[in-house]
């Protein structure tokens, strides 16, 4: 926009002063822009398209969560969570239609990769979320843990996060916004260069052979490579890396696990977010019992390792993590 608008021998505050509408205020369309001429608003919606998103269902759950579902074209359909858990007001959106990695106890990974998202698609989310709030309501933090695998679309997300994060744009703090990741060691190393994000990895398993058979990148990038690499992050001071584990009934939820775990995570400032398995249709996985899950996150608190336990969200409307297929609730 900024050499178009200097092509047209507008003045350079320009483009901040349409960006800031378009972002930070929320203005639907170029028309609306009542403080630039009306031949340049013209000029704008000839040449540019809003990042708008129309949400095609809202699904209430009964816990207040809400699933917003968005069909984007013939092969693409997403889905984003508004998640409530005061005084926090959570955004997960995604950054692909669909996910290719393949994640076997994730429902998203059954529909197979559609396509990547834009930036203006991944961040449109985010101005859709915020027209459905209610009074008082405001969106305190975003995570990148909706459908897809955002370090594998990741151009796409490092704009978004920049959208997100500009005084011009939607004004959050990086400490605010979080991206997830299956573990792809140079997307990684290049996401905490380059943007302010905080990251969180999905691990869900303690030996190369049982997460392998959860996360198959697990081939590509096995646990010692992941690990190391996470303990060589500049990782910004008084910052942890979060380390994500689904909780599953017999499979990876044995205090050998807990304490496996404590053993991998050495030297890496670390915090776990000890996550109950959501079931769905097919998934061939059961959720690790309450108790259980409370001697793991005891073990492991008991070991020095810092451990939460996510309280699931959602599950009535299918828009718990590991949920979302595309089912409109």
């Amino acid at each position: 926009m900024a050499p178009w608008l200097a092509d047209l021998g507008e003045p350079a505050f320009r483009t901040t002063q349409i960006l800031a509408a378009v972002y930070r205020r929320g203005v639907p369309d170029f028309a609306a822009i009542s403080d630039i001429p009306a031949s340049l608003r013209a000029a704008l919606a000839a040449q540019f398209v809003p990042p708008r998103l129309e949400p095609a269902v809202v699904a209430h759950a009964g816990d207040d969560t809400r699933k917003l579902l968005f069909t984007l074209d013939a092969n693409a359909a997403i889905e984003a969570v508004l998640i409530p858990d005061p005084p926090r007001l959570t955004l997960c959106i995604s950054s692909q239609a669909g996910c290719g990695m393949g994640c076997t106890f994730c429902a998203t990974a059954r529909l197979g990769l559609r396509r990547n998202l834009g930036a203006a698609e991944i961040v449109g989310q985010v101005l859709a979320a915020r027209a459905v709030l209610r009074p008082g309501e405001r969106i305190s933090n975003i995570v990148f843990m909706g459908m897809g695998e955002p370090l594998a679309n990741y151009d796409a997300v490092v704009e978004a996060i920049e959208l997100l994060t500009a005084d011009w744009g939607l004004g959050f703090s990086g400490r605010r916004i979080t991206v997830s990741t299956v573990g792809l060691v140079p997307a990684m190393q290049r996401l905490v260069r380059e943007t302010p994000a905080q990251l969180a990895v999905s691990l869900s398993g303690t030996t190369d052979e049982q997460r392998a058979r959860l996360l198959p990148v697990n081939r590509r990038y096995p646990l010692a490579a992941l690990l190391d690499a996470c303990r060589a992050l500049p990782i910004a001071h008084r910052r942890r890396i979060t380390f994500e584990y689904v909780m599953l009934d017999g499979v990876n939820d044995t205090l050998d696990d807990a304490r496996r775990l404590v053993r991998l995570l050495h030297g890496i400032r670390a915090k776990v977010n000890l996550i109950p398995f959501n079931p769905f249709p097919g998934a061939g996985f059961a959720c690790s019992s309450r108790a259980a899950i409370q001697r793991f996150q005891a073990e492991l608190l008991n070991r020095g390792v810092h451990a939460t336990i996510r309280e699931s969200r959602g599950r009535d409307i299918q828009a718990a993590c590991g949920q979302l297929a595309l089912a409109g609730g």
